[in-house]
């Protein structure tokens, strides 16, 4: 699964109806070459392509590649932005005056584009004639993917259009609000998780499986903090035996070991390609993400780490050295003086030392420089954050012993090896420490975003005021706007019962 484009099929666009002309206008034809919906639709070969063609949508510029790890990363308190493009320094700051702005436009349209072809598979496929259990399968994959991009809709557009039909031009939704469309994520999910697999042969890794399903769903409760309904899915991935921490901390991060066993789900991405655009066969299928976030000399350096991240990196292993996941997140003059082959000071690339860059989903290790093209897989959904998770919610269920076990796996994988936190402390000393280790270990990865949404610390001042400590960009946050992207003013001119975002 690890190529998702396709020769003879491409769903969106190309799949609108098809009609005629007026049969005066000897240049209005219809070519009969073109894959129409009247004769798609029909195959459990075209119920297969439908489906690989869906996960590319999870590729897009606006998805995955590139726009979601610039509305979660420099927009949380981990990172900030000194881009040259000042309109996307100024996003990263909550500062956005044109709602059509190209870094939150793209991401809506890409997102709904992949909804768009879950909600034609769902639509459809249930009509083939084909094999009933593969059915099944491939309408449960479509859910989960509708499921998660209605989640990261939810959690940066907030009260998006509801669109859960095969629609066309004419198709109007209701607008859905931040809870109603986590309750419809729900819905996909636990609609989902019966009908995939707990795992696949090597042809089809990649595709959604009945864990990530679970962990996901998991991660959705806990945005709502519904505790005790999050570690019942937790509960199911780990009893499950499909998952395990790698051994080597770095191997989550590289395209030496992706799909592995602590892995639940991953967006694929190749280096095969380099030719540029999307959805054509022969079409690059790599992430932007390394090229944009890479240091100077290497990339375009448009999101950089803030001190604080570094600092946070106080554990020590068993034998007294520094967290070994600090120089595996981030290059710094202190952890890696050497970057890309050259050194990071006088010399080399001739880095300010005071600056911090982001090491993860970088090709540093086998490239001498980055393009548009890394073949590295997204991790969207990890095996050590689904233990973290779990803590966390048994944690706030009055349980921190059990909690306690959990943190110390993550902190005792066989790379890392830090030395074990004590079973004994409270529930608010737990708390605390699991937000540490939240940082240590998943930083850079887009969930710190969520994490403060869920922590609470975006709905008032006082959690505004915390942030503001560790990153100045949040003297700019308006409470019961900033929270949120704009709507594009597009949208909302097509359709004029959708409304604006507040503050916007």
């Amino acid at each position: 699964m690890k190529r998702y484009k396709i020769s003879t099929f491409l769903l969106a666009g190309a799949m609108l109806l098809s009609t005629a002309g007026c049969k005066n206008d000897l240049l209005d034809k219809v070519n009969p070459n073109e894959p129409s919906t009247g004769q798609f639709w029909k195959t459990q070969d075209d119920a297969v392509r439908s489906v690989t063609a869906m996960y590319s949508g999870l590729q897009y510029i606006g998805t995955y590649s590139q726009r979601w790890h610039f509305a979660t990363v420099p927009r949380s308190d981990e990172a900030f932005s000194q881009s040259p493009y000042v309109e996307l320094a100024q996003y990263t700051r909550f500062i956005q005056a044109n709602t059509t702005f190209e870094y939150s436009l793209f991401m809506w349209i890409d997102f709904y584009r992949t909804i768009f072809r879950c909600n034609q598979i769902i639509d459809r496929v249930p009509g083939i004639p084909m094999d009933d259990n593969l059915k099944k399968r491939l309408v449960a994959e479509a859910r989960f993917v509708r499921g998660l991009c209605y989640y990261d809709m939810s959690m940066t557009f907030g009260n998006v259009p509801l669109n859960l039909v095969n629609a066309d031009a004419s198709t109007r939704v209701p607008q859905g609000t931040v809870q109603s469309v986590q309750e419809q994520v729900i819905k996909d999910l636990l609609a989902a998780k019966p009908d995939l697999p707990l795992t696949y042969d090597a042809a089809n890794k990649g595709r959604a499986t009945r864990g990530a399903a679970a962990g996901l769903l998991g991660r959705v409760y806990m945005q709502q903090r519904l505790w005790a309904e999050a570690s019942a899915q937790f509960t199911e991935v780990i009893s499950s035996g499909q998952y395990s921490l790698v051994p080597n901390y770095v191997d989550n991060f590289t395209m030496a070991n992706e799909n592995n066993s602590e892995s639940l789900f991953e967006v694929q991405f190749s280096d095969a390609s380099i030719v540029g655009g999307q959805d054509f066969a022969g079409a690059g299928e790599g992430n932007e993400r390394a090229q944009f976030f890479a240091p100077p000399g290497i990339g375009y350096t448009d999101v950089e780490a803030r001190r604080w991240i570094f600092d946070e990196f106080t554990d020590r292993t068993a034998t007294n050295q520094v967290d070994p996941r600090r120089d595996v997140t981030l290059f710094s003059a202190v952890g890696t003086p050497t970057v890309y082959g050259q050194a990071f000071g006088v010399g080399g690339l001739n880095l300010n030392p005071s600056r911090y860059f982001w090491r993860k989903y970088q090709n540093d290790r086998t490239k001498p420089t980055e393009n548009f093209f890394s073949g590295i897989n997204i991790r969207l959904l990890r095996y050590a954050d689904v233990l973290l998770m779990q803590a966390e919610a048994l944690n706030e269920q009055n349980r921190p012993a059990d909690a306690a076990a959990l943190v110390n796996q993550v902190r005792q994988r066989p790379s890392v090896n830090l030395t074990p936190i004590s079973t004994s402390l409270s529930q608010t000393a737990m708390r605390t420490q699991i937000r540490h280790e939240r940082v240590t270990e998943l930083s850079g990865e887009g969930m710190r975003w969520y994490d403060i949404n869920r922590y609470g610390l975006l709905d008032n001042q006082a959690g505004i005021d915390e942030l503001k400590l560790r990153d100045s960009d949040f003297n700019n946050f308006t409470l019961g706007k900033s929270k949120l992207l704009p709507i594009p003013q597009t949208d909302i001119d097509i359709d004029r019962s959708i409304v604006q975002n507040p503050g916007y």
